[in-house]
């Protein structure tokens, strides 16, 4: 059976549930009123009250109350996760060695109980970062501006790394810093340190902040360094989606200030 939901079980059935979910290293899902328990680095207990328990095929173990987005206790992947049954009332354990820690989650009343064996082999694939605007850069140039041509990508220097550095079609070394997200006086600082590095350059060196927006501070101190901003968005499609144009990422034209 790939999956399973009973409604107010009792104890023994409840029990049941879990050790067949267990043993099928589906995912376990419980709709209860628990008590909780956590030995470890630190001690804490969670008296009495509703909240829903997952136990994942990997050894996680998590207890969420009706509020918070992180759960209020859990044992993290490869915890050995066991239910037991003492006197009528139903017990789940999840424990591990290094270091050494238990939780213990003590069932008054079960809701619902459920399992289910699903098939998921996927990794996550991430997008509308630096790293997809840096390999939108190096595959369209031009987005930046006519004639630049990219040479390195996290270009080492005493203050960091560099996200793009090229030259213009006149030979000028550009410094490109990329933000994804509306960037600000921060990330216009983190730029002239770059430039720093190339102080005793010969030649003229431009640095550009490449962003989806910048604040009004970020603004005035671009204008105050003498350096440049360009618009523009990350792109929000994954690889195997080429249907974009470059008219989609170049929101604005380049400010110079």
């Amino acid at each position: 059976m790939k999956f399973l939901s009973e409604k107010n079980p009792d104890q023994q059935r409840t029990f049941e549930i879990i050790n067949e979910g267990l043993s099928k290293k589906a995912v376990i899902v419980l709709m209860v009123c628990c008590r909780v328990i956590y030995e470890g680095r630190a001690r804490s207990k969670l008296a009495s009250g509703d909240r829903m328990i997952i136990i994942k095929s990997d050894g996680s173990f998590m207890i969420h109350q009706d509020r918070n987005l992180e759960p209020v206790n859990w044992q993290p992947p490869k915890s050995q996760c066991k239910a037991s049954l003492k006197k009528g009332i139903m017990y789940i354990e999840g424990k591990r060695r290094n270091p050494p820690e238990r939780l213990e989650v003590e069932i008054h009343n079960t809701y619902i109980a459920s399992y289910f064996n699903g098939e998921d082999s996927k990794d996550l694939e991430l997008t509308g970062y630096e790293e997809n605007m840096r390999e939108l850069v190096f595959e369209n140039p031009e987005i930046i501006e006519e004639g630049f041509r990219p040479s390195n990508r996290e270009y080492s220097t005493p203050n960091g790394f560099i996200d793009v550095l090229g030259k213009d079609k006149n030979g000028n070394l550009m410094v490109i810093e990329l933000k994804s997200r509306r960037a600000g006086i921060n990330a216009v600082k983190q730029l002239k340190k770059y430039l720093d590095c190339f102080s005793d350059h010969k030649e003229f060196v431009r640095g550009i902040l490449v962003a989806p927006s910048i604040t009004g501070d970020a603004e005035e101190l671009l204008e105050e360094y003498k350096l440049e901003y360009k618009s523009l968005e990350p792109p929000r499609e994954f690889g195997n989606d080429k249907n974009l144009t470059l008219d989609f990422f170049n929101q604005a034209d380049s400010k110079n200030y």
